[in-house]
């Protein structure tokens, strides 16, 4: 099960108490106060993972505390400090406030970590209270009781090329052909439940990840159908492949599905929308499909947007789609670091 937002309780350990104590040894009358501080507690952190790719674990398990830290004891003795709690997340893990969304941080690296409650400081013991004037305090604190916090977590997915389209257009024979992934795939109308992620070898030891989304309908960035759940996952990508189905059975023209799921980007993000787009018209190899291919030609033309013609059935254009996203991903890169 593909689990991508989730809501958690986080606590941190309680701090321990200080104690009250006063030395006693033979020979030494009046030895004075020993009483020790009560250790820290627990702090919990975060911790970006690469292993994982869902937020699963957290759906059988909501509330998670550090542990708490030791009573101080006597002779100057101090409580250990709780030991901290580390979850792991998904690389690609937005960490924000449940109640007010205020953000807490993003984890988009292998092993960064982000503290989400901090443990509190333990009780201070009596020998921490002796003055000139009072010599014997019989007072120790409390320690502090450790916060807690409903936080949410949301998984955007750290891939390079996100495939959108509508449903049934080939996105998953495409991720299939392209990567080693295995997205579920027939021969009838369905759409996608879950991102499937793949790794492309491009040339020489260069790769890429490339995302296979739900498809998107009418409606999606208002939350119809599937879409809106995942549009967050082609946020962070920096080549969006728009798949056209050039199948005369669908009843629909590719040019109307261009148009329609431009819309849904733009109503979703306006930088979303404007992001690079490498058109891709699927299943040449159906009868008249040319006809319908001319008509993405020309849309192309008008947007000066790249255009790829494939099958993705039979693997025909393909490898002319790898090297396409290739060269626009190295030069995308090549920008940044010039900049």
């Amino acid at each position: 099960m593909f689990i991508d937002e989730i809501d958690i309780f986080v606590k941190a350990g309680d701090g321990g108490a200080g104690c009250i104590s006063f030395r006693r040894e033979k020979y030494v009358p009046r030895g004075g106060p020993d009483g020790g501080d009560g250790g820290t507690g627990g702090s919990v952190w975060l911790e970006a993972d690469r292993a994982l790719n869902t937020l699963l674990d957290y759906h059988y398990k909501r509330h998670y505390q550090a542990e708490r830290g030791l009573h101080g004891k006597g002779a100057n003795k101090h409580g250990a400090a709780g030991a901290d709690l580390v979850l792991k997340v998904p690389v690609g893990t937005v960490v924000s406030e449940r109640d007010t969304g205020d953000p807490l941080g993003d984890l988009i690296q292998h092993g960064q970590r982000l503290r989400v409650v901090t443990g509190p400081r333990g009780g201070r013991g009596n020998a921490r209270f002796a003055t000139s004037t009072n010599r014997a305090p019989r007072r120790a604190d409390l320690g502090r009781p450790g916060e807690g916090r409903w936080i949410h977590l949301e998984l955007k997915l750290l891939a390079d090329v996100g495939v959108i389209g509508f449903p049934n257009a080939g996105k998953s024979t495409l991720v299939s052909r392209m990567s080693a992934a295995k997205p579920r795939i027939a021969d009838y109308p369905f759409t996608t439940l879950e991102p499937v992620l793949g790794i492309v070898r491009a040339s020489g030891d260069r790769t890429f990840v490339i995302a296979d989304l739900p498809g998107l309908i009418p409606g999606a960035a208002l939350g119809k159908g599937l879409g809106h759940q995942f549009l967050r996952h082609v946020e962070r990508t920096q080549v969006l492949v728009h798949l056209l189905d050039l199948d005369p059975g669908t009843g629909r023209a590719p040019v109307d599905d261009f148009d329609a799921i431009h819309a849904e980007l733009r109503a979703y993000s306006p930088a979303l929308a404007n992001r690079l787009q490498i058109v891709v018209a699927n299943k040449i190899d159906l009868p008249d499909a040319a006809e319908r291919l001319a008509e993405v030609r020309e849309l192309c033309r008008r947007r000066d947007l790249p255009l790829v013609v494939i099958s993705a059935a039979t693997g025909d254009g393909v490898s002319e789609l790898v090297r396409t996203i290739d060269e626009h991903l190295a030069g995308r890169a090549w920008a940044v670091a010039a900049s």
